[in-house]
């Protein structure tokens, strides 16, 4: 089963990345479930999120539902099993010189797609992602290798990345297209009304080499869910809080500006964010962060998922409003992209970061992004 237009991520909730109120144990799993009765038939987990226990939870919610209604998307690539965590920074990559070297690239990623498949108590992921890719990972080939041979061996039916956590990578993707065609069937990137760029400059290569895209951080840290405010207050430790000072209040600002829109077309924020997110062609899946916000007056996170889950069979959007809203939530600019760039020209890579590369100019230039990067 390919992955359906509405997606569930594991990092809804709270549990496993701080948004919002953390739903206990059986909140978060009944929401799983309620999920699936909703309509929702897609489900995205990461091995590393709880070194495994959002893997061990999504099983056991999914347990007993029929494996041919839903689509289960593994992701796979911080090596927690070996590694030491650097604090914030999380695990480092399989691909960590300090870990081992390219022979053991294939039997890394068989190992961790065998333990993460018998947490989530299922044969196979109907598709299997490298998470967070380093430098390494977009371009090596025993990388590729490794992926390949899960799918030959019946591990996983379709591959593909998962950068981030951070914006940005986009000529390193597409760098990865060009390279590994014949094993790229979905990229999940960034991509939101608020956020088209840099996604938005991904899409056309991978459309053309038949790359389908699985978007996140659709709701803009729940902005599109309408129930953070300007003053909004979050709790200690939600990452949101680490945000450039008056985001919420600018977006809100642009929130408004849009609202109309939506109302024409009798859809509510997070409907619009989706939808408009799904016209952006080869975006074909959507992920939106499901955050039970803290304080009187938020919206639940049951009633955030009936939304999604109402979202129109047909898109209503026409071309005029999807060019309508990317003009008001242009973000050209707005951040120091991660991946290769110029900045880091004379250091040495870091999992995040890694000097540009000649090749990847050249990309740019018949990509026709310019040399900003």
């Amino acid at each position: 089963m390919d992955l359906t237009r509405l997606a569930y991520g594991t990092w809804s909730g709270g549990k496993f990345m701080h948004f919002g109120e953390m739903l206990d144990d059986a909140a978060y799993q009944a929401m799983i479930g309620k999920s699936f009765d909703a309509g929702v038939r897609t489900f995205v987990t990461a091995d590393v999120y709880g070194s495994g226990r959002a893997d061990a939870m999504l099983g056991e919610a999914l347990k007993g539902l029929p494996r041919d209604e839903y689509s289960l998307v593994g992701i796979v690539g911080h090596d927690f099993y070996t590694g030491q965590r650097a604090g914030s920074k999380g695990y480092p990559r399989f691909t960590d010189p300090e870990l081992r070297g390219p022979e053991g690239y294939a039997e890394y990623l068989k190992m961790a797609t065998e333990k993460s498949l018998e947490r989530c108590g299922v044969a196979k992921f109907d598709c299997l992602l490298l998470h967070n890719p380093d430098t390494i990972g977009y371009t090596s080939e025993a990388v590729w290798e490794g992926m390949a041979a899960l799918k030959t061996s019946g591990l996983a039916d379709r591959l593909g990345i998962a950068p981030g956590p951070a914006n940005g990578f986009t000529l390193d993707m597409i760098d990865c297209f060009e390279r590994f065609e014949a094993l790229m069937d979905w990229a999940m990137i960034i991509l939101n009304p608020f956020e088209p760029w840099p996604g938005q400059h991904v899409l056309p290569a991978a459309k053309k080499h038949g790359v389908d895209i699985l978007a996140r951080v659709v709701d803009y840290g729940g902005i599109f869910h309408d129930d953070v405010k300007p003053n909004h207050k979050f709790r200690d430790g939600d990452h949101r809080a680490y945000r450039p000072a008056g985001w919420v209040e600018h977006a809100n600002e642009k929130l408004e500006k849009i609202r109309p829109i939506a109302e024409k077309h009798g859809l509510t924020m997070i409907q619009l964010a989706c939808l408009w997110t799904l016209a952006n062609e080869p975006v074909k899946s959507v992920v939106p962060t499901l955050i039970q916000e803290a304080g009187e007056g938020a919206k639940s996170i049951d009633a955030k998922l009936a939304e999604i889950a109402a979202l129109p069979a047909v898109n209503p959007l026409t071309a005029e409003d999807v060019e309508a809203i990317r003009a008001i939530g242009d973000n050209t600019g707005c951040m120091a992209l991660k991946g290769a760039s110029a900045r880091h020209e004379g250091q040495e890579a870091r999992p995040d970061e890694w000097p540009m590369r000649p090749e990847l100019l050249a990309l740019a230039g018949r990509w026709d992004l310019g040399a900003s990067w």
